[in-house]
Formats: C-alpha cells, sequence, structure tokens
C-alpha cells in the first residue's frame, strides 16, 4: 500500500504531491503518538532553549517535511534524473571537486534528513558513479523496493563491506555514509550531539583510513519553491586517531549541518537511547 501510494503521488504535479505529502506528514503526527514522543523528546534535548508550544510546532513541521520526504522518495526512484537535475543548485562545489582531485575517492558524510534519497538523484549533475553505506531494511519487500530504487542514481552497500567500499574509494569514487543513529554501546563512543551524549559509531574514523580518502560532508535542503539546495564541507583535519575527538568532530559537522533547517531532519529516530549511565528510560518516561 505504501510503495502504490508513493508511485500514485509520484504522478501527480510536484506541488499537488508535496501538498498531499506534507498534510499525510501532519496526520501522522496527530496519530502516531509513539514517534510523536520521541520527536519530541529529542527535541526537548536538543533544543531546551523553545518552550513546549515552539518545540511542538517544530515537531509538527518535521512530520510535515518528512511527509513530503516520502513523495520525493518516489521521485528518486521513479521520475527521470532530468526532473531533478532541472531543481538544484550546489554550494561550496569547489570543496568536492578539490577531494576528488586527489584521486583517493571521497567520503560523502551525511545525515538522515528527509530528503534523503532524493540527495542521490540530486547529486548525479555534479557526482558519477556513487555508492552508499545503508542497513538493509528488515521488511524484505520494502528492501526490495529501496534497493531497486537506489539502483537508479547510485550502488548500494550493505554497511558491513567496508572492503568494497574501499574498493570503490581506490576507483576514486564517493562514498556516502550517514552515521547520525544510534546502533548500541558496542563498537561506540559516547560523544556530545546537541550538548548530550550520544552513542556515536568510532567506524566514520575507519573510512578515511581504508585509501587515505578526504571527508566532505554532504546536506540537502528543501527550498519552498521546490527547487533543491546540496551544501558541500570539508572535514578536516580527520581522523586523528582519537575515537572521541573524532567522534565528537563528527557529531558536531552534523549538528551545524541541521541547525540550519532543524525541521528537515529525521527526528523520529532514537537518537539518544543508549546512555553512558545505562538509563535506558529517555523515550518511555516521556508522555507527549
Amino acid at each position: 500500500m505504501v510503495i502504490g501510494l508513493m508511485r500514485i503521488l509520484t504522478i501527480l504535479p510536484t506541488a499537488v504531491g508535496l501538498f498531499i505529502g506534507r498534510m499525510l506528514g501532519r496526520l501522522i503526527f496527530h496519530t502516531v503518538v509513539k514517534r510523536r514522543r520521541v520527536t519530541l523528546v529529542n527535541l526537548g534535548i536538543c533544543f531546551p532553549e523553545l518552550s513546549d508550544q515552539q518545540r511542538w510546532k517544530l515537531a509538527r513541521k518535521t512530520f510535515e517535511a518528512n511527509g513530503m520526504g516520502l513523495v520525493e522518495t518516489g521521485y528518486a526512484w521513479w521520475r527521470p534524473h532530468s526532473w531533478s537535475a532541472a531543481r538544484v543548485k550546489a554550494v561550496g562545489l569547489e570543496h568536492l571537486q578539490a577531494a576528488l582531485d586527489r584521486g583517493r575517492g571521497v567520503i560523502l558524510l551525511s545525515a538522515h534528513f528527509s530528503a534523503l534519497d532524493l540527495s542521490g538523484p540530486l547529486i548525479l549533475p555534479f557526482v558519477k558513479n556513487s555508492a552508499v553505506l545503508y542497513r538493509p531494511h528488515n521488511n524484505p519487500l520494502m528492501e526490495h523496493f529501496i534497493y531497486k530504487g537506489r539502483q537508479t542514481f547510485c550502488e548500494p552497500i550493505d554497511r558491513s563491506e567496508f572492503m568494497y567500499a574501499r574498493k570503490c574509494l581506490k576507483q576514486n569514487r564517493c562514498v556516502w555514509y550517514a552515521p547520525d543513529q544510534d546502533f548500541g554501546a558496542k563498537g561506540s563512543v559516547f560523544a556530545p550531539f546537541f550538548g548530550h551524549p550520544a552513542a556515536t559509531l568510532t567506524a566514520t574514523a575507519r573510512l578515511p583510513a581504508l585509501n587515505r580518502s578526504p571527508m566532505v560532508m554532504f546536506s540537502v535542503y528543501r527550498e519552498p519553491d521546490h527547487t533543491y539546495t546540496l551544501m558541500f564541507e570539508p572535514v578536516e583535519p580527520f581522523p586523528t586517531k582519537d575515537d572521541l575527538a573524532d567522534a565528537t568532530m563528527i557529531n558536531s559537522v552534523i549538528e551545524r549541518s541541521i541547525r540550519r533547517h532543524p525541521e528537515q531532519y529525521m527526528w523520529m529516530h532514537k537518537r539518544f537511547k543508549t546512555q553512558p549511565d545505562g538509563n535506558q528510560q529517555l523515550y518511555k518516561a516521556a508522555r507527549c
């Protein structure tokens, strides 16, 4: 049903499809209490300066943005790449080009923005033959569509396949990687994210070492006129061989990227579910 809805919305005019996506997000905000709770807890941790009313408004905008993101995923999978090429502008492209000129491949550090999949075809005018490290979906049917959809603009790689990622980097390709989720304490250190300790993967620092590849932060933002801005920023010096310092740098770069458009980030994830003191009740205790 979800795939069918996405396919239908792809056929509609862009403004109509995104409007329906925004309304769908608003409906989910009011009906899916569990995800609304997670979002409000995250916003309370990351934006303590905001009032309850302001966080509620930001949470609703987040759901609306992610509703549009569902529609944009359909655009990424099924619309011609000429459609996205006509709607994109790049900022900081010189940083990406300088990194590619080294000939050692590039790690495209990113985060889970609502226009996540659409960033793939959006980057095609500037980067060809890229790869993406991702966690395969638990549902085999959804995984089939995700893999096939992403194959239209990049090469999907299981995030455990580091040696294949190394091969891609040796071919001077870009490898997209988003480490901004909580995968538990194993293989992680607790580094500040919006001023709060968050389990952060140390594997992020291992990726550049595979081929001494530079890292560039890659952000995608949706504009009010239904165009998109891609932003490229160098991440250096990285890595430093200090796991905590490296994780802190990564979180800081991602945080800065999110703060530009916080409503376009996927706050529905339990980013702080693993805590150094063993307190796993951050999301269970809240009533929102």
